[in-house]
């Protein structure tokens, strides 16, 4: 189950909205307990597949705040902004103004899970000064190392699956059901290796919707990264994160451990927990382990009360 919000609203953005929810104690966390950000992934995902993190709000005594970015779930949709619109800019704004909607920008922790690790090592790298800790979740530091790793477990695929894939891709027919169906078996070994329970089902099923955030940055699929992240890196500029670092990544993760690596090896401190029976998704894999790990790394980074 996912733990009811405790507030739900809209922060003005240039215009726009941006939707957040809270879980937690009602008007702040518990004393010394700083509030955690959860970022999600895409670009162009919404926050519903990593709603199990909420739990962390009874489990740590803090509030949990997840959010839409813009241009997906309850947030203002924008479908005819040009390429130019998302940028990797444009979101770091975005989340600097729901801190300091919320009033937390003097202390919070920091989650980002898959594209939303990728933005949380961005803000890291600027060193904002109220950021207690950052937990980066099956991230890669360059799209091309993503890439990299896409190829080789996509040769591992059967020989007819890789095939359709090809095909689609080069005849630019990657809407077809066709396409879809052999990307699924990609995505049931490296991106969700279990059932998929509902929040990660709506994800999905909003993406479809609108995917016009997801298809101008990232591409049609987690794999064929033609969008215009498709050469993003943060590999040379880790080494200004000054936060206590979580890494987490799943031993079948499409972000494999040569994607991942950078984060472990270049962001001083950091530690690097691999979920042995996970995919892209431990949250939701092994939900219990996960949230053990992540809260007890948030517990150890708290403010002194």
């Amino acid at each position: 189950m996912i733990a009811p919000a405790t507030a739900e609203g809209h922060a003005p953005f240039r215009g726009h909205r941006t939707w957040y929810r809270v879980t937690g104690p009602s008007g702040a966390s518990g004393p010394g307990k700083a509030p955690l950000v959860v970022l999600h992934g895409g670009p162009g995902c919404t926050h519903d597949y990593v709603l199990a993190f909420a739990d962390l709000a009874a489990a740590t005594g803090r509030q949990v705040i997840h959010y839409d970015q813009l241009g997906n779930g309850r947030s203002t949709h924008l479908p005819d902004a040009g390429a130019n619109f998302w940028t990797v800019e444009l979101f770091l704004d975005e989340l600097d103004n729901l801190l300091a909607h919320l009033g937390i920008a003097g202390g919070y922790h920091l989650l980002g899970q898959s594209w939303g690790g990728m933005l949380g090592a961005e803000h890291a790298v600027r060193r904002p000064a109220g950021l207690r800790s950052l937990v980066i979740a099956n991230s890669p530091a360059s799209m091309p190392l993503w890439l990299e790793a896409a190829a080789g477990l996509r040769a591992a695929l059967p020989v007819e699956v890789e095939a359709t894939l090809r095909e689609h891709e080069a005849a630019g027919t990657t809407d077809s059901d066709e396409y879809a169906k052999a990307m699924r078996v990609f995505y049931d070994r490296h991106v969700c290796r279990i059932p998929w329970p509902d929040e990660v089902a709506r994800t999905f099923a909003a993406i479809d919707e609108d995917p016009t955030v997801y298809h101008t940055m990232n591409g049609p699929s987690e794999f064929h990264v033609v969008g215009t992240l498709r050469d993003w890196t943060i590999v040379d500029r880790l080494d200004r994160i000054a936060s206590p670092t979580l890494v987490v990544s799943g031993r079948h993760d499409e972000a494999t451990p040569d994607a991942v690596r950078p984060y472990a090896d270049r962001i001083p401190g950091a530690r690097w927990q691999i979920f042995e029976d996970s995919s892209h998704m431990p949250h939701v894999e092994e939900r219990e382990a996960c949230m053990s790990a992540v809260g007890a790394f948030l517990d150890a980074h708290d403010p002194t009360p």
